[in-house]
């Protein structure tokens, strides 16, 4: 059985609060779980301790029985010394669109047609 540490959503509209989460990979996003790690709550301030509470001992044993954390809780993980930091590369993400490297190319030559006719 493939199994992910995820987070599961809970709360009302617009006020969001997570469950940290041993699940089936297979299983929908706020579905069945096996175990219940610690919760999450993004509105709280960054520092308040009350923001991130996490099992650390029993996310260890998950690790180590090949369960795959998602990319959020992987950085919680991180945070807490439990795991590794991973790199991280979105080469993509840096790189101007078409209409932006467009607009790059016509001011370019607009710069170089002065400097050609002197």
């Amino acid at each position: 059985m493939a199994t992910k540490i995820r987070l599961a959503r809970g709360g009302s509209k617009k006020r969001p609060h997570y469950a940290i989460v041993v699940s089936d990979s297979r299983m929908p996003r706020d579905g069945r779980f096996l175990e219940k790690l610690g919760t999450y709550n993004p509105l709280l301030a960054k520092d308040s301790e009350d923001r991130i509470k996490l099992d650390l001992d029993r996310a260890k044993h998950w690790l180590d029985h090949g369960a795959q954390p998602t990319d959020r809780v992987a950085r919680f993980l991180e945070a807490a010394g439990v795991r590794e930091k991973s790199t991280r590369a979105n080469l993509k993400k840096g790189e101007p669109g078409k209409k932006a490297t467009a607009r790059a190319a016509e001011k370019a030559a607009k710069a170089a047609a002065p400097a050609e006719a002197e």
